[in-house]
């Protein structure tokens, strides 16, 4: 059965969660403190953790590098402060999803369960060395590898980061919509603010080197959404 570790200090919100979470049926321990999530993620070993940001003894960016160092759990941040410094701050310690407090606990499943969906596939040794892999001016992308070059050298993605760049890789030009990326990378039906979409294209962006000193890759189309602007080569 999935382990899910539900690290958050108000009893009522762990209570909550772990009652819709156990009527997926998933099984659910929680922790109230991050060192109490520290040491049940080390002994309990969960398949993934939501963990809050605002804990009161050590904060849910210090839990989530601590229990990187020694294990792989999916994490996804309960947090109350939705800003995107504190977003991308926390994209890039190795979240794998947020939500923002106040939530509805359905939407917490939902995406629990895409994010379980969404797999870290690691490549074979029987997978061809270019097997589907796409050629652009300024990158490439290997799916089957889920790795990424740039002309500055490999590119260290999150898990949702590749996804994101893979959707637009593989329609260059299409022009698509927050509602559709959700939908297609996300892989749920939305219940929050679709700007999420809008703070990890930046972490994408800023991880592909994606400024003026570098060839565009992916572009805005204001009022609609975001494309993919390299062409194959």
């Amino acid at each position: 059965m999935t382990r899910v570790l539900v690290v958050d200090d108000e009893p009522g919100i762990r209570m909550l969660l772990r009652a819709y979470l156990e009527k997926d049926g998933l099984e659910v321990a929680e922790a109230a403190t991050g060192a109490e999530g520290v040491d049940a993620a080390d002994t309990w070993r969960p398949d993934l953790i939501l963990l809050d940001v605002g804990l009161p003894d050590i904060d849910g960016l210090e839990v989530l590098r601590r229990v990187r160092a020694t294990s792989d759990p999916y994490v996804v941040f309960v947090t109350a402060r939705a800003d995107e410094v504190d977003l991308l701050v926390g994209l890039s310690v190795g979240a794998d999803d947020y939500v923002t407090k106040p939530f509805s606990p359905r939407e917490v499943v939902a995406r629990v369960r895409a994010v379980l969906r969404r797999g870290r596939p690691v490549a074979t040794a029987e997978q061809a060395p270019d097997a589907g892999l796409l050629r652009f001016p300024a990158l490439e992308l290997d799916p089957g590898r889920r790795e990424v070059r740039t002309d500055a050298g490999p590119v260290e993605l999150s898990a949702l980061e590749f996804d994101l760049l893979a959707a637009f890789a593989s329609e260059p030009g299409r022009v698509f919509s927050r509602a559709q990326l959700l939908e297609r990378v996300w892989g749920y039906a939305f219940f929050g603010d679709e700007r999420v979409v809008d703070v990890h294209i930046r972490s994408l962006r800023k991880a592909l080197g994606d400024d003026a000193s570098a060839p565009a890759i992916i572009g805005t189309v204001r009022g609609v959404g975001y494309k993919f602007l390299q062409e194959p080569s």
